[in-house]
């Protein structure tokens, strides 16, 4: 329903929008030029996390100089561009609350726009048709290699005055010839290529839709952008985007192309590594706060800050700081950064979290709230933390597994119900109470806490718990420990 609405909105405000952006760009002085940034994936089928990355930066740039950031899906390849592809990157991005300033740019919708700038460089001259087989450029590539040169067309349909009109073509962009295209990228620094090194790229495909370089160029005129963050992979497609803007006559965006995410082995991301998409990090227990913040520590760094909010990325944010080597993901740091995020996080999204995956009611809420500051202390992930707190909320009577009924010795069982007699007559069910209560009782014994600890923990928990047992007994009450104690000794 959402892509639904969302298609169905681009459609009647695509050209208003666009409007909207060039009379917004046009009317400030380079001063005044507002930042928009944008995030611009192909649907995969799911969010990558280098795409994750791109995502992170672009927003927090956008957000650190007030600006906007956009979201444009580059759907073009229609068999690939699927409608659950495209909702795995939109639930991705808004799993880590990087929520765009407008709605997402379905770049297949754009296709005429880019047609119309196509037969505009045909008109100018910046463009020509081309009439060569797959036979032909094979030809081409084959004596091209033979003689040891790059591998490029080699301008044969360049200067013909005309094509005839029964022959199928496509279109290539006049792309200057002498001289070089410096690029002043804001990571990269200075990256000049030859321009003798580059050929005539295509525009237009043969069967009549236009190509990466060419959509992009124009989507980013229209939308305004003014900054483009993406990976360093797309430097070439920079240089070339570079010359088709500036045969425009068109500004270019500022670019900052930022090193791709390795391995731990150093080896470019890959299956091999593990998880790659978002969504298998949110199932795997991670809080998105968490996300951004090890997201944002791959590549860029203020200080030797490892842990921040997001608040502190956004007012730290500078393109400046990010680092031009490859970063390395790494499993451990990033757990370790979830479980900061955990054991510092907000209790009354923790306890939402919770009460969800728990099928609690909301009357539960105050108990659970109540054990939350401690037992979130504990917690490895989301899903231990929830496994941490499933005691609270057990069936009575409490059911141990076989396992632990082995473990119930006859002088365990002995001192438990010693425990549970003298229990009874506790008052004082408090922190202080409990603790010098089991320092009366172990001494007067002749007991040590790990005699007593290990078997009530599993009786009152049925499944183990990091807690002590003292805690334990303060969380369930007076009423409840007693009546689980009871539960196993009746048996």
């Amino acid at each position: 329903m959402y892509l639904t609405m969302s298609f169905h909105y681009l459609r009647r405000h695509h050209q208003q929008l666009r409007r909207v952006f060039r009379r917004t760009t046009s009317n400030m002085t380079s001063s005044e030029t507002k930042i928009i940034t944008r995030f611009a994936p192909s649907p995969t089928g799911f969010l990558h996390i280098g795409g994750a990355r791109t995502a992170l930066f672009s927003w927090a740039f956008a957000r650190k100089n007030r600006g906007l950031f956009m979201l444009r899906i580059e759907d073009t390849d229609r068999e690939r561009s699927t409608d659950d592809a495209i909702q795995a990157i939109l639930d991705g991005l808004d799993w880590l609350d990087l929520t765009p300033d407008a709605p997402p740019v379905y770049q297949h919708q754009n296709i005429e726009r880019h047609r119309e700038i196509i037969d505009q460089m045909l008109a100018k001259g910046l463009a020509y048709k081309c009439t060569c087989t797959k036979e032909a450029l094979d030809k081409m590539r084959e004596k091209a290699k033979a003689e040891g040169k790059p591998i490029r067309y080699d301008g044969t349909c360049r200067n013909k005055e005309s094509v005839p009109d029964d022959l199928p073509f496509t279109v290539r962009f006049k792309a200057p010839q002498e001289g070089s295209t410096v690029l002043g990228d804001l990571v990269q620094g200075e990256v000049s290529i030859e321009n003798n090194q580059l050929d005539d790229l295509i525009l237009l495909r043969s069967d009549g839709t236009p190509t990466y370089n060419l959509s992009v160029v124009v989507d980013d005129h229209d939308m305004g952008i003014t900054h483009v963050i993406r990976g360093d992979d797309h430097l070439t497609n920079a240089v070339r985007q570079s010359q088709i803007f500036d045969a425009l006559s068109w500004s270019r965006p500022a670019y900052a192309h930022i090193p791709l995410i390795h391995g731990a082995d150093g080896a470019k991301l890959s299956k091999r590594h593990g998880a790659l998409g978002v969504e298998a990090y949110k199932n795997m227990g991670f809080l998105p706060e968490a996300m951004r913040n090890y997201l944002a520590r791959l590549g860029w760094s203020h200080g030797d800050d490892e842990l921040f909010s997001t608040a502190d990325l956004i007012n730290w944010f500078d393109i400046a700081a990010i680092g031009k080597s490859p970063a390395r993901l790494d499993m451990e740091k990033m757990q370790a950064t979830n479980i900061h995020h955990i054991q510092h996080g907000d209790e009354d999204v923790l306890a939402d979290y919770v009460m969800e995956k728990l099928s609690l009611s909301p009357e539960n809420k105050t108990k659970l709230m109540t054990a939350l500051p401690m037992i979130k202390k504990t917690a490895k992930s989301l899903d231990n933390l929830v496994d941490n707190l499933r005691f609270l909320f057990l069936t009575r009577p409490v059911k141990l597994n076989d396992k632990a009924l082995e473990s119930l010795t006859d002088d365990k069982i002995a001192n438990v119900r010693k425990v549970f007699l003298a229990l009874q007559n506790l008052d004082a069910w408090d922190a202080d109470g409990i603790a010098n209560f089991f320092g009366k009782f172990m001494e007067e014994n002749n007991l040590k806490l790990g005699q007593l600890g290990p078997v009530m923990r599993n009786i009152l928990t049925a499944t183990g718990s990091p807690l002590g047992i003292f805690d334990l007994l303060l969380l369930l009450g007076k009423e409840e420990s007693l009546a689980r104690l009871e539960d196993i000794l009746a048996n």
